[in-house]
């Protein structure tokens, strides 16, 4: 049976060192009709970079409701497209989860390349473990953080979180309130960047390094689940 065509690629960019991109995302990028940027001047210095002119249509979290139908209208036209977000891959903490869901409602294929996500390298980093694990992302700022905070102190798996620079140490010392000050982790700070850092060391420990210096840069922090 002849495979369908895909309309909607789904395609990771790198985090941090711009040679991290596949050969295929590349073609991707060059074959597609549009492509859809959760914010066009990023997405466009790394087209710039390789040499690739296409259109850059903003897809973002303040404007995707909006925006899907006539996406979608596009694409059930023939057209094709490529999904990114500013850094890694789509959907992941990013843009993307409702286009994706409204293509496969609509019965319009979708293919998701594989490529760069800022947790993997970190969890690998850490020397955690990372056989089990869970990933929480971003968490909420107010409502509901108690509880999953509550909830993620009898969680035996490994945790992986996001957190903005400006916050990491009051949401470093938050995790010790409900994880106990012991508890062994890591910040990995500007992966794949000429300043790299991965810190490791108890929360207590992490907690005085980073109290000591100005933060700056995309975080992903890793706490070992509970013994």
């Amino acid at each position: 049976m002849r495979k369908s065509v895909t309309q909607l690629y789904i395609v990771p960019t790198p985090i941090g060192n711009l040679e991290d991109i596949t050969l295929r995302a590349l073609r991707i990028l060059k074959e597609v009709d549009f492509i859809l940027a959760e914010d066009t001047r990023t997405s466009g210095n790394l087209l710039k970079h390789y040499g690739i002119e296409k259109k850059l249509v903003p897809h973002h979290l303040f404007n995707e409701h909006k925006t899907i139908e006539n996406i979608l209208e596009r694409l059930r036209g023939g057209a094709t497209c490529a999904l990114v977000s500013d850094a890694g891959t789509p959907a992941i903490s990013d843009p993307g989860y409702l286009l994706v869901r409204s293509c496969i409602e609509a019965e319009l294929q979708v293919e998701c390349l594989p490529g760069p996500t800022a947790f993997v390298p970190a969890l690998v980093n850490s020397g955690i473990a990372s056989d089990h694990f869970v990933f929480e992302g971003f968490l909420p700022h107010k409502k509901g953080r108690h509880t999953r905070l509550t909830a993620l102190a009898m969680e035996e798996k490994t945790m992986i979180f996001y957190e903005s620079p400006h916050r990491l140490v009051k949401a470093l010392t938050q995790f010790t309130e409900y994880f106990g000050e012991d508890r062994h982790a890591c910040v990995s700070r500007e992966l794949t960047k000429i300043f790299e850092e991965n810190i490791r060391g108890s929360l207590k420990e992490l907690i005085a390094y980073f109290n000591q210096k100005t933060v700056k840069g995309e975080i992903v922090i890793i706490i070992a689940g509970k013994t």
